[in-house]
């Protein structure tokens, strides 16, 4: 792997927290994602399914990891199954992981080969009352691929029809959106890494670079500094592009007068960050154009205060649509009228803010958190406002990172990534 290595003592308090939430006598099952094939021989980039990475730290295909706390052998309480290597694999694929190095990064002992899985997994069944299997419930999730999981659900529940069945991923949502300080510093240096690729930027463009010339000069210094990739598909938008909300093709030249939209950002050990620039080609906003970035930046501002415990999700929304209103007010894309007249299940200032505020961040970019309950400390959000003005041929969205805090404001994981319009003019012309 290109990132350093993580203390496991991070793993070993994710799997104790969730064995604590779990049925007595029950065992709970995590899967590695496959592989996925391109044609031919080719395939696609090798993902973590990141359950069970954040339960194991384990970042290799074909491993399995059950957890089964009241097992009446103690080995059976935490196992690892992992695809066996050896000198023939080394040599065409590189090193894998050995029982040894397994047991350094997870602090897991039992590891087994997983062609051991059946047997070992039959014994540990006929102990055990119920299983806990891991299925996708995340609110975004349109998951049309039959997955490893899925196949191995499927045969479970034939092999063991009598098991009453369970669900891990109520027990995820809840732990994982809350964040270890651990976590928390992983998401800082992918920040961190995303910061160099934007100051890289602010002396690179200039009135006709291309957009994927942009793009290549992120993942340039993504790479250099131990990311593997962006953390998502980049958004590179200049002009009317950047009024697509999830514009990918990044195939367009950026001319003199333009703003560029860039939503785009570094992943680090699986950890994503999440950021969103607008700047101006020639180096400087024009009157109009500063005037919309600085009214979605006081809408960004605003929100963040917003982001402290106790605060729900739908209230806070509602909260950050009456500040976007004031300032589309105040820029005149709105009159009285408009927000008198408002449908509020549409209301006026969704014409040119369509998109939600926040979301919760980590392993996903769109990370686990269950909406309905109130904000925690260590939850790592997103704060991303936009005006989007596709007559005026130019779309602004701004967005940071923050960690909410015990007391007080949100800790911003972007302080240090260049915002103010008259920074980055400052920046662009140095």
């Amino acid at each position: 792997m290109k990132y350093h290595p993580i203390d496991r003592k991070l793993f070993i308090k994710n799997r104790t927290n969730f064995m604590t939430k779990m049925k007595s006598n029950s065992v709970a099952v995590f899967n590695s994602n496959d592989i996925y094939p391109i044609s031919a021989d080719s395939t696609m980039p090798f993902e973590q399914h990141r359950d069970i990475f954040y339960l194991s730290g384990v970042d290799q295909e074909e491993s399995v990891l059950l957890l089964f706390p009241d097992s009446p052998k103690e080995k059976f309480r935490e196992v690892l199954f992992l695809r066996e290597t050896n000198e023939h694999i080394a040599v065409w694929e590189g090193e894998k992981l050995t029982k040894e190095k397994a047991f350094e990064n997870s602090g897991i002992r039992t590891v087994y080969w997983l062609q051991d899985f059946e047997k070992v997994f039959f014994e540990i069944m006929s102990y055990a009352d119920a299983v806990y299997y891991n299925t996708n419930e995340h609110y975004r999730a349109a998951v049309e691929t039959e997955t490893r999981e899925d196949r191995f659900i499927k045969w479970s529940k034939e092999k063991y029809p009598a098991h009453p069945v369970m669900k891990s991923n109520p027990i995820l949502q809840r732990l994982r959106s809350v964040k270890d300080q651990i976590e928390i510093d992983l998401i800082q240096q992918a920040c961190d890494i995303t910061e160099k690729g934007f100051r890289r930027l602010l002396g690179f463009v200039k009135p006709g670079v291309w957009e994927y010339e942009i793009e290549a000069e992120l993942m340039h210094e993504f790479l250099r500094n131990r990311s593997k990739k962006f953390a998502y598909t980049p958004i590179i938008a200049s002009g009317n592009n950047a009024n697509v909300l999830h514009y990918i093709e990044n195939n367009q030249q950026c001319n003199a007068g333009e703003l560029i939209l860039m939503d785009v950002a570094a992943e680090y050990a699986n950890y994503s960050s999440d950021m969103s620039r607008t700047i101006p080609v020639s180096g400087r906003y024009t009157d109009r154009q500063k005037a919309v970035y600085n009214a979605v930046l006081r809408v960004k501002d605003e929100a963040t205060k917003m982001l402290v415990p106790g605060t729900l999700w739908e209230q806070y929304h509602v909260e950050v649509g009456k500040i976007m209103t004031s300032e589309l007010l105040g820029l005149g894309l709105l009159d009285k009228a408009d927000v008198q007249n408002e449908n509020e299940d549409w209301p006026a200032y969704k014409k040119y803010f369509m998109h939600g505020t926040s979301h919760h961040m980590g392993l996903d970019t769109h990370d686990y958190g269950l909406l309905h309950e109130p904000m925690q400390a260590n939850m790592v959000f997103t704060v991303e406002p936009g005006i989007y003005i596709p007559d005026e041929g130019f779309g602004i969205r701004i967005e940071d990172d923050v960690v909410v805090q015990e007391t007080g404001a949100p800790f911003n994981l972007m302080r240090n990534i260049p915002i103010e319009a008259d920074e980055i003019e400052e920046l662009m012309n140095s």
